[in-house]
């Protein structure tokens, strides 16, 4: 094998493992921890900063709303297993987010322990629309 086909084949796998690399790297720093109100809330501080989805429900009588320019802004709460946390979220809501729906929230965590949910980040669910019907039992 010549000097010249040796050097372009350590180049090309210096390459494929730098992009590798560099890929598993971005994902791991870029990606998001999904958490319950309540495991974040064990320890607030741990989890400020980092992008995060959080699940829970929201608290009853506690949806905000006002208008700020073209978009509506929403503050609530979300409570899981007892824990509450604050949300902060500029933008338009699901038709199913409403009082006690079940949501996950994208953001990032305050230092005053609030969630600034980004841009696409409010997902609601209504139980009611998605669990199977009840057949009559067959004799």
């Amino acid at each position: 094998m010549s000097r010249k086909r040796i050097l372009q084949i350590g180049a090309t796998v210096v390459i494929v493992c730098g992009a590798v690399g560099y890929l598993l790297a971005s994902g791991i720093a870029g990606g998001e921890y999904y958490k319950h109100v309540d495991e974040i809330m064990q320890n607030p501080q741990a989890w400020q900063g980092k992008r995060l989805q959080v699940h829970g429900r929201v608290v009853k009588s506690s949806i905000q709303r006002r208008l700020t320019g073209t978009l509506p802004e929403y503050k609530f709460q979300i409570e899981n297993g007892g824990k509450v946390i604050d949300a902060h979220y500029a933008g338009v809501v699901p038709d199913t987010f409403k009082d006690e729906a079940e949501v996950v929230c994208k953001g990032k965590l305050t230092a005053r322990t609030t969630l600034e949910v980004s841009a696409d980040g409010v997902m609601a669910k209504c139980p009611s629309k998605y669990e199977a019907k009840k057949l009559p039992a067959v004799n």
